[in-house]
């Protein structure tokens, strides 16, 4: 089906919901029904909603009233459905099955001419998948952690900075009148942007990345001779993916899609900073507390510029291919390249070199 032709548009969220995705919904609801000869069809809980019997809903402008400054979706998502790796349990055993057949029968039936992926690395990837078979797709991209390697930043990824900024400085607060080590463990499972950034932003004293492996030993170190100095409290933020220089990145348990759950190093670090600094050490985790909550006005507008310029690619038949911010501008970029490798803090970048000009610890 060409664009000229084109009735039927589908639209789904994948993977974690982040601040903004209701306004990418939005832009390009609003933007399809003003200039395009074509109807909207929201795709219910990611790309689960193709396997299921009632997973659609039409939408129009009437529908996405209101919604701008909503977290969340209201589409729905889920992180657990990969079409090609659906798990499936047989007599007892553990199957994975490839069901993207049914997704592409239930796209023809649903008459869709194009698919819009709003989702990460993970959902990008699928959306890729989706492309080499045929359907024509288009990319937008979400992830809190800022990890896409082609676009320079992702909506939510403002507001989840934000967040932990403001948690921060609450935190800094009950730190200097206990004189406690307060250690906050942000969101980053493989990059450390939330933490670098947050912690910039609300004056950390020790930062920790997966990008730079740390030493609790140095971090100990460094705590002690801020106390020789005469400040008597120190703010530790560390990203969940940060680990030992030469271990792994500590995990609480294996999920039901069999995956392990980062998680836990705050309160492992609190642990054993104990043991080598006269300090009482806390730890604060702010987990998914970072994905909720009314996005920020940056992400807001960005999520806007992103759904209406979807909207505009799949009108001009640019298919298979991810809406992206260049510089100032928004482009587009190959689904390819996409997924092609993760966007991750450089170790020697200007942030990471600014914060050491400002005396913070990386814990190396």
């Amino acid at each position: 089906m060409t664009a000229g032709s084109m009735k039927r548009v589908g639209i789904l969220t994948a993977g974690g919901d982040c601040p903004g995705l209701n306004a990418v919904i939005r832009a390009f609801v609003k933007t399809a029904e003003a200039n395009c000869a074509w109807e909207t069809v929201g795709i219910l809980d990611g790309f689960e909603g193709f396997l299921v019997p009632d997973g659609i809903r039409a939408l129009t402008g009437r529908d996405v009233r209101g919604i701008l400054t909503l977290g969340g979706t209201i589409l729905g998502t889920s992180n657990r459905c990969n079409p090609f790796a659906i798990r499936t349990v047989v007599e007892g055993n553990d199957r994975i099955e490839d069901q993207s057949s049914i997704v592409l029968d239930r796209i023809k039936e649903l008459g869709l001419g194009a698919l819009v992926v709003i989702g990460g690395d993970g959902s990008m990837a699928i959306g890729s998948r989706l492309a080499e078979l045929g359907v024509p797709v288009v990319g937008v991209p979400k992830t809190i952690d800022n990890d896409l390697a082609a676009t320079d930043v992702t909506f939510g990824f403002d507001t989840a900075v934000s967040t932990a900024t403001d948690a921060i400085d609450r935190l800094r607060s009950t730190a200097e009148a206990h004189h406690r080590v307060m250690i906050i463990e942000v969101m980053g499972r493989n990059a450390g942007w939330i933490a670098l950034e947050a912690g910039l932003a609300g004056g950390g004293d020790v930062i920790l990345i997966p990008e730079i492996p740390f030493q609790v030993e140095r971090v100990a170190e460094d705590i002690e001779a801020r106390s020789r100095s005469g400040r008597t409290f120190s703010l530790v933020v560390v990203a969940e993916g940060a680990h030992l220089a030469g271990g792994m990145p500590i995990t609480q348990r294996v999920g039901p899609d069999g995956f392990p759950r980062l998680g836990g190093v705050g309160v492992w670090l609190a642990d054993e900073i104990g043991k080598h600094v006269h300090f009482e050490v806390r730890a604060t985790v702010l987990g998914h507390v970072q994905r909720g909550g009314t996005p920020t006005a940056f992400d807001r507008v960005l999520a806007t510029r992103l759904g209406s310029a979807a909207a505009w690619c799949v009108e001009r038949g640019q298919f298979n291919r991810m809406v992206a911010v260049r510089g100032l501008d928004i482009v587009t970029v190959p689904l390819a390249d996409a997924v092609r490798e993760s966007r991750r803090v450089p170790p020697d970048g200007d942030k990471v070199m600014t914060a050491r000009s400002l005396g913070v610890s990386f814990g190396d």
